[in-house]
């Protein structure tokens, strides 16, 4: 079940919810039950199950291929990484999701250029987007060109709207359109 999420974007969408239920237990550590989507990104990024690059893969195309834009999508850009893997899950996601639709993929034309904090531990919105004012440079490599940006966890979006406002500001792109594999129940 898809969800639409709002930033300055022309358009964006995650297809499940992360988790559907959590539990606080006594020891202070919490007790999630996940989507199906939300389970398998959590297997890849965090037990190294590599198999479920093909299921999360599967989901993004066929939704994908329900959206009326992707037909006239340019190019799709994974968001950067925020934490060093040997497996870039997002890279890997959107390389094969852009060879099975047939779309340029092109995992360098966002750079980072400053140093940020891991921002999941940041509850305050505008000290995240302080932080990330100014983090990526892109070039004019997809000037008037409509981009795709996949990413896994849409959660406050303030990566994906600092992504956005490089590309529209800097890149000079026509339209940013933004999926996420899953996103949080609280948008902190």
């Amino acid at each position: 079940m898809s969800h639409n999420i709002e930033g300055n974007w022309k358009a964006g969408w995650a297809l499940d919810l992360h988790t559907t239920s959590s539990i606080r237990l006594d020891d202070g550590s919490f007790q999630n039950t996940y989507s199906n989507v939300g389970k398998a990104l959590n297997r890849l990024k965090y037990s190294g199950e590599e198999e479920n690059i093909e299921y999360l893969v599967a989901e993004l195309v066929a939704f994908l291929r329900t959206r009326l834009v992707t037909p006239y999508i340019e190019v799709i850009v994974p968001a950067p990484a925020s934490k060093q893997r040997d497996l870039q899950p997002v890279y890997a996601i959107a390389q094969a999701v852009a060879e099975t639709l047939g779309i340029k993929y092109d995992q360098n034309y966002i750079e980072k250029v400053k140093n940020t904090a891991e921002l999941k531990s940041i509850e305050d919105a505008n000290e995240r987007q302080q932080i990330l004012n100014g983090a990526f440079k892109v070039d004019l490599r997809y000037a008037s060109d409509k981009v795709l940006i996949i990413d896994d966890l849409f959660r406050s979006g303030s990566t994906l709207n600092e992504l956005t406002k490089t590309m529209y500001n800097q890149g000079n792109v026509d339209n940013v359109y933004v999926v996420t594999l899953t996103k949080t129940r609280v948008h902190r």
